[in-house]
């Protein structure tokens, strides 16, 4: 994956150059969709929706689906091909867009069940976000959605989103699953799990800053096999479904370590 060029001669045709977007149209009224819905109107754009599946927008400069990924072909079916269309999904490449001027818009960036900031722009800013285009124009509105968003556009081929997606998975989703175990471990303990939030803070940032190896610290890093010992002990008593995971983890801690 590779941030779009910028460069005047190689960069994709912005929609400035074509027609630049004043509407759209959100089709899907989950969380995404909402927040999308909510974010764009607060950069200046005229939003219809978030508007239910099965809807057929007119009238607007490009349409998004925020549908799950098994139900995007049949939204796009739907809608009258003629303003670009474009999808929202990580890991789905252009093809279930099929009749339209496609694109694709993937936040890089969660999008939780409570209440987002009184500045619905903030929940995206600064964020990545995985675009494609079927032609320039394409192209050029996911770069434009994104730049009103504050998100930064990186190209992803369709061939690649899969892989990106399971790199986003791991990144959040796992990363949560993770912190669900610490959790229960540490309640186990008599110990809340706010405690460990500045640890696991201080971990992503030096990640961020070091890369994954050189940010490791720990038993495993320092070749403390007695303490490791221990603590799988302590798994083993304490939550037991937990063994595997914790096994799991220990080897693939070693092999970055070593």
């Amino acid at each position: 994956m590779r941030e779009l060029d910028r460069s005047p001669h190689t960069r994709p045709a912005r929609v400035a150059d074509v027609d630049r977007l004043t509407s759209c149209a959100i089709v899907g009224a989950g969380r995404l969709g909402t927040a999308l819905a909510a974010a764009l109107r607060a950069a200046g754009l005229e939003v219809d929706g978030p508007l239910g599946r099965g809807a057929d927008p007119a009238g607007v400069d490009a349409v998004i689906l925020c549908v799950p990924d098994s139900a995007i072909a049949v939204a796009a079916a739907t809608v009258t091909p003629g303003a670009p269309v474009g999808h929202c999904s990580g890991a789905t490449g252009l093809e279930p867009l099929a009749g339209h001027e496609a694109f694709a818009l993937h936040p890089l960036m969660t999008v939780p069940a409570a209440t987002g900031p009184s500045d619905p722009r903030r929940m995206f800013s600064g964020a990545g976000a995985a675009v494609a285009g079927s032609t320039p124009r394409a192209l050029a509105v996911a770069h434009e959605l994104a730049e009103r968003l504050g998100m930064r556009a990186t190209l992803v081929a369709d061939a690649d989103r899969a892989a990106y997606h399971a790199a986003a998975s791991i990144a959040s989703n796992f990363l949560l699953t993770l912190e669900g175990a610490a959790e229960r471990l540490a309640a186990g303990a008599g110990v809340d799990r706010e405690l460990l939030a500045p640890l696991v803070r201080a971990s992503v940032e030096n990640w961020v800053r070091l890369g994954a190896r050189d940010a490791l610290t720990g038993p495993i890093a320092r070749g403390d096999e007695a303490t490791v010992a221990r603590q799988r002990a302590a798994v083993c008593e304490r939550a037991p479904d937990l063994v595997a995971l914790y096994d799991a983890m220990v080897d693939a801690t070693r092999a970055l370590a070593g």
